[in-house]
């Protein structure tokens, strides 16, 4: 069709939607609409075709590239004026590569052929995924891991790494393919091959603890840039306590890349909110802008102008209008985003999905599905890629075989750099190297409080601050805060100040009334340096909040504290929307994560010395508002055991009435206990802090603690019964809440709901 038909019909169709007619000079800037946004306007895609003689997804790689002008409005902000002012000046100097020996002409183009082919061939063959996100997005992966990145193939943990969160885990194949690329041993052909299959290094999302080279698990919407945020924080806050004048020892950037369905889940706002907030001005997200989502275009329920938010949010925006092929705007945007250092900024790239696919590209048919051997056919076809599934050029090869020397390079400079550091400060050489490392300092556990029981009763929520303050002494990489309620949740580091963006040294976060950007954000931490353990605290009913981002704390093995006060009904008069009930089981029925609940202070403290261990493995504390006493028979060595024996009258391992508790209620069941050793019964009382550990011990051990020839066995816990079963048996009961709570003062309720002594002797006699 000739340039000035297309122009023609935009003009035409421009008129009809009253917008005024273009006077681009390129064949995609006359074109200038998507197909997708004529819907409505009385120009049905049929009579479209009919009118231009072609459908629009067919100029992919014929010299007229879609889409360019988005449909969503660009912010009229000062702000955002300044800033594409700002880009516009950019633009019109010289684009400089950012580490030289950049691609150019035909071999760049053929390397991001290569990467979106790999994706095609990927999907294909596991006729399962996602291809139009890597198929859109290899431009701007191209440049971010052939120019601009620094990393070590050989080495993923490299510290001094740039990290890169492929948000929108879907387009996986994206990044297994520039891994592939860059030479990781993770992802060879045969992993490329075996993409989602049983076993593979390439699964059907990012997933750090399978892939090296992956830094976080991402998957659910949006909790990849706030994984980022968190990374970005631990890199800003390691540069604020280590760097000197003559050394920037912590020196690398948090990329990421976004698309549409991140940007609609308020967990991105939230994390984006706090990164604006704390001017993280190392990390740069790309968004993905094509417009499409599963169920069509975003255009039905997607409408706002993300960067004027974003503008808002305190970021530096760019627009980059060509995400398809404006190679030179991709690197100009990174060029000016690198030199805003006060803000993180979010580049805009407007681009393609399923960028060559004659009859599937800008269609939410290549979102999530293979093509199908005819489209990657057709597709082969008309992007001039005449080469077989998973095969590599050898100039392209050629070109890519750099990044392994040249990451052996950087890591041997940076420890040439680390020496030095280490000759003119010892002190702090040795503690960067302890959270690089991710050792322990010799003897912090013994800065754990002990209690005794003539310690004074107290909350355990003021006994988890005493031991967030002693670990924080000795713990070099611990850090962490509360989603807006610090002085409820009893978290701040008393020695410390706030983290903020002109004091990013300190060590207490102020989160905001963002419980799940909280929790993906310390995930980010905990994933950025095996030495950081971050903390993050709200009332235990608030995990509702933030549910999805412990979950994944738990999948992707990063060990993340998470102090959860207010435990339990007896927080009294707020009521049932605050009184936990079914959260205890919930979390106990969660894969790879402990669930602790302390009665006292040694409880607590042996609570924190596993949390600490468990860098792996996430540790939810569940702890009291109500004061408790301290009671005799606990201790820190049987919290290690999750269930043990704290007092027993019997002989011989044969009691005649087994009782369990936890949390406040392990009180209760010692006082029962002692009133029915007063008439003659041998009782033994057994704390189930955490049912994770114990089902770990031996079954020597567990039979030492609860023997099977005892049946008559009562437990009590303020929440749900559900899952006690398994340690009452069959002949025992559980005394528990399977209802709402209530609003009263908490001795009431409990009293109300039968959470006594009272109830627990009159059970026992019962069975």
């Amino acid at each position: 069709m000739a340039a000035h038909s297309v122009a023609a019909a935009h003009a035409t169709i421009a008129a009809s939607a009253g917008a005024p007619t273009p006077a681009s000079s390129t064949p995609s800037e006359r074109l200038g609409f998507r197909l997708s946004s004529l819907a409505g306007r009385g120009l049905r895609s049929p009579l479209l075709h009919a009118r231009l003689g072609f459908r629009l997804s067919s100029l992919a790689g014929r010299g007229l590239r879609s889409p360019l002008p988005p449909r969503r409005g660009a912010s009229s902000t000062p702000a955002a004026s300044a800033s594409r002012r700002r880009q516009q000046r950019v633009r019109a100097a010289a684009v400089e590569t950012l580490e030289g020996q950049a691609a150019t002409g035909a071999l760049l183009e053929k390397s991001v052929n290569t990467i979106r082919f790999l994706a095609i061939d990927a999907v294909e063959k596991a006729n399962s995924g996602h291809p139009g996100l890597p198929m859109g997005c290899a431009p701007m992966g191209h440049i971010l891991y052939d120019e601009v990145m620094r990393y070590n193939p050989k080495n993923p943990y490299w510290f001094n790494r740039d990290r890169f969160v492929l948000s929108a885990g879907h387009g996986c194949m994206l990044q297994y393919a520039l891994l592939h690329l860059a030479g990781y041993d993770a992802v060879r052909e045969e992993d490329l091959k075996q993409f989602r299959q049983w076993g593979s290094r390439t699964p059907g999302h990012p997933e750090n603890f399978e892939t090296p080279g992956v830094e976080v698990t991402t998957g659910p919407l949006g909790q990849g840039i706030a994984n980022a945020v968190g990374l970005a924080l631990a890199e800003k806050h390691l540069a604020a306590r280590f760097n000197k004048p003559d050394s920037e020892i912590v020196d690398h950037y948090t990329y990421c890349i976004l698309g549409d369905g991140c940007q609609m889940e308020g967990i991105a706002n939230e994390a984006c909110s706090l990164a604006g907030h704390w001017g993280l001005g190392k990390l740069i997200a790309f968004y993905d802008d094509n417009h499409i989502s599963i169920d069509g275009d975003t255009e039905i329920a997607f409408t706002e102008d993300v960067s004027a938010r974003f503008d808002a949010l305190g970021w530096h925006t760019i627009w980059v209008k060509n995400g398809n092929d404006g190679y030179d705007e991709i690197r100009a945007a990174i060029k000016e985003a690198k030199a805003v250092t006060d803000k993180p900024t979010l580049i805009k790239v407007t681009t393609t999905i399923g960028f060559g696919s004659p009859n599937k590209a800008n269609s939410y048919s290549v979102h999530g599905s293979a093509l199908g051997t005819k489209e990657v056919e057709a597709t082969r076809e008309n992007l001039g890629w005449p080469y077989e599934p998973f095969f590599v050029p050898e100039d392209v090869k050629s070109h890519w075989s750099r990044h392994v020397p040249q990451g052996a390079a950087f890591e041997s400079d940076w420890n040439a750099k680390l020496a030095e550091y280490e000759k003119k400060y010892p002190e702090d050489a040795a503690t960067l190297k302890s959270i690089v490392s991710g050792e322990l300092p010799a003897g912090w556990v013994d800065a754990l409080p002990k209690y005794t029981p003539e310690s004074p009763a107290d909350a355990t929520r003021n006994l988890s601050q005493q031991c967030l303050n002693a670990l924080a002494k000795v713990v070099p990489g611990f850090l962490g805060g509360s989603a807006d309620l610090a002085s409820s949740n009893m978290t701040l580091l008393k020695m410390f100040g706030d983290f903020q963006k002109d004091t990013p040294e300190e060590r207490n976060v102020r989160f905001g009334v963002r419980e799940h950007g909280m929790g993906a954000i310390c995930n980010g931490i905990a994933l950025h340096s095996p030495g950081l353990i971050p903390y993050c605290a709200t009332f235990f009913v608030f995990t509702d909040y933030m549910r999805g981002a412990m979950r994944i704390s738990a999948l992707s093995e990063a060990g993340v504290i998470y102090v959860m006060t207010h435990d339990s009904i007896g927080l009294g008069e707020d009521g049932p929307t605050h009184q936990p009930i079914e959260h205890l089981v919930s979390f106990r029925a969660m894969p790879n994560i402990l669930m602790f609940r302390p009665a006292d202070g040694n409880e607590t403290a042996g609570a924190y010395k596993i949390a600490v261990l468990n860098r792996k493995r996430p540790s939810v504390l569940a702890l009291s508002r109500q004061k408790l006493p301290q009671l005799p028979g606990t201790s820190i060595e049987g919290v290690e055991k999750g269930g043990y024996i704290v007092s027993d009258n019997s002989t011989g391992n044969k009691p005649d009435l087994i009782v369990m508790g936890t949390g406040s209620e392990l009180e209760i069941a010692a006082k029962a206990a002692d009133e029915l050793r007063k008439e003659g019964k041998t009782v033994r009382v057994v704390s189930f802090v955490s049912w994770e550990l114990f089902d770990e011990q031996s079954d020597e051990y567990k039979e030492s603690v609860l023997p099977a020839a005892v049946t008559a066995r009562v437990s009590i816990e303020a929440g749900s019964t559900l899952g006690w079963q398994k340690y009452v048996g069959s002949q025992g009961k559980a005394i528990g809440i399977d209802k709402f709570g209530a609003s009263a003062p908490a001795g009431k309720i409990y009293q109300e709901y039968g959470i006594t002594a009272e109830n627990v002797i009159a059970t026992a006699k019962s069975l």
